[in-house]
C-alpha cells in the first residue's frame, strides 16, 4: 500500500506522479474490462460464469482479521528468520504463481492467433509413479506459458522493476477477475474493515512498513524517480485490487440494468480522486500514508452520491450477484428441458 511502502520522503517529480496514476488506471481498467467481458459471456451463453469466489457478509468481516494475522506472521518471519531465506521462499512460490498469473490473462489474446485445434483439444499428461495425479492442458496454454516463464524468470535473476510490474500488474488483473463481492452491501463492509486496518498497521505500527521494505516480491509495483536516494515509488497491489473488485461490481450492476457505465465512471472517479490525494498529501506532509483512508471514502463516497442523487439506493443495495446467477441456471436449465422434449417429440 502507498502508505505501507514509503517512510519520510520528498516530493517525486510530476512525472513519477503521472506514471503512477497512470499505471494503475490501466491496470484496474484492463481487470474490469476482463471480468464485463466475463458478465458478457454469460449472459449470451446461459453459461455458469468461469471459477469465481464471491465473498459473504461473514467473509467480508473476517478478511481484515486474516489480512492483519498474515501481515504480523510475515513481520515475525522477516524478524527471526534471515531475511534472504525468507526471500528465496517467496521467489520460489511467486516464480510459480506469476507463470500461471501472467499465462492466464495472455490466453484470452493468444487464443484468436492458435488454430481451434490447440485451443479445444486436452492433453493429459500423468505422474510417473503416481498415476492419479493428472494434469490437462491444451496446445494454447503452453503457448501461454512461455512469456510467463520469461518475465518470471527475468524477475528471480535480475529483480527487475519492469519484470515486477509485468507480474504484478497480471496479479492485479486475476484478482479483479476472480473476486466478487456479490453485493454492495459486502463491498462496504470489506472496505471499511480494511480502511480501519490501513489506518491502524501503518500510522500506529512499523509492522506495513517494515514488511513492505523486507519482502521482495511481486506485490507491489514500482516506478522510477529521479531521485538517486530513492530510486523508485512504490504502490500496493491491494490499493488496486480491493477498490478494484468494487468498481467491477459497480460496472457489472450497470451491465445488469442495460445501461451504460454510469456507476463504474462514479467508482472510478472516487478511485483516481482517492489516488491522487494520497499522493498530494503523502509530498505535502512527507510522511508515510495509507492509501486505503483516501481511496475508500473516494470509490464509497461517489458510488453512494451518484445513487442518492439519482433516486436510486433500493435498487443499488437489492443487487445480489448470487440471485442474478442462480436465476441465469435456473432459465438455462429450463431451456435445456424444452430442447430436451422437443427433440423427443421429435423422435
Amino acid at each position: 500500500m502507498e502508505g505501507e511502502n514509503q517512510k519520510k520522503r520528498r516530493a517525486p517529480s510530476d512525472q513519477e506522479e503521472d506514471k503512477s496514476v497512470l499505471s494503475t488506471l490501466i491496470s484496474q481498467d484492463v481487470g474490469n474490462q476482463a471480468q464485463l467481458l466475463q458478465s458478457l459471456i454469460h449472459c449470451l451463453t446461459l453459461a455458469p460464469l468461469f471459477v469465481k469466489e464471491t465473498m459473504s457478509n461473514e467473509h467480508a468481516m473476517r478478511f481484515p482479521i486474516v489480512g492483519s494475522a498474515m501481515l504480523l506472521s510475515l513481520f515475525l518471519l522477516f524478524k527471526f528468520f534471515s531475511k534472504d531465506l525468507v526471500n528465496a521462499v517467496l521467489t520460489c512460490y511467486f516464480f510459480v504463481l506469476g507463470i500461471a498469473a501472467l499465462s492466464a490473462t495472455l490466453l484470452p489474446s493468444i487464443k484468436r492467433f492458435l488454430p481451434k485445434l490447440w485451443n479445444d483439444e486436452l492433453i493429459v499428461w500423468r505422474a510417473p509413479y503416481f498415476h492419479s495425479i493428472s494434469v490437462e492442458f491444451t496446445r494454447s496454454q503452453i503457448v501461454a506459458s512461455i512469456p510467463g516463464t520469461f518475465f518470471c524468470v527475468w524477475y528471480a535473476s535480475q529483480k527487475h522493476w519492469l519484470a515486477n510490474n509485468v507480474l504484478g500488474i497480471s496479479f492485479c488483473i486475476q484478482g479483479i477477475e476472480m473476486l466478487s463481492l456479490g453485493s454492495f452491501k459486502t463491498g462496504a463492509i470489506l472496505l471499511a474493515g480494511l480502511f480501519v486496518y490501513d489506518i491502524f498497521w501503518v500510522f500506529f505500527t512499523p509492522v506495513m512498513v517494515s514488511v513492505a521494505k523486507s519482502f521482495d516480491a511481486p506485490i507491489k509495483l514500482l516506478f522510477p524517480t529521479l531521485d538517486s536516494a530513492r530510486p523508485f515509488s512504490m504502490l500496493g497491489l491491494g490499493d488496486i485490487v480491493i477498490p478494484g473488485i468494487f468498481v467491477a461490481l459497480a460496472l457489472r450492476f450497470d451491465v445488469s440494468r442495460g445501461k451504460k457505465n454510469c456507476y463504474f465512471n462514479s467508482a472510478f472517479f472516487g478511485y483516481t480522486l482517492g489516488l491522487v490525494l494520497t499522493i498530494v498529501v503523502m509530498n505535502w506532509f512527507q510522511a508515510a500514508q495509507p492509501a486505503l483512508l483516501y481511496i475508500v471514502p473516494g470509490v464509497v463516497g461517489s458510488v453512494a452520491a451518484h445513487c442518492t442523487w439519482n433516486g436510486e439506493i433500493k435498487p443499488l443495495l437489492a443487487y445480489d450477484e448470487s440471485k442474478t446467477t442462480s436465476d441465469s441456471s435456473s432459465d438455462s436449465n429450463v431451456v435445456l428441458d424444452k430442447d430436451d422434449k422437443s427433440d423427443k417429440k421429435g423422435l
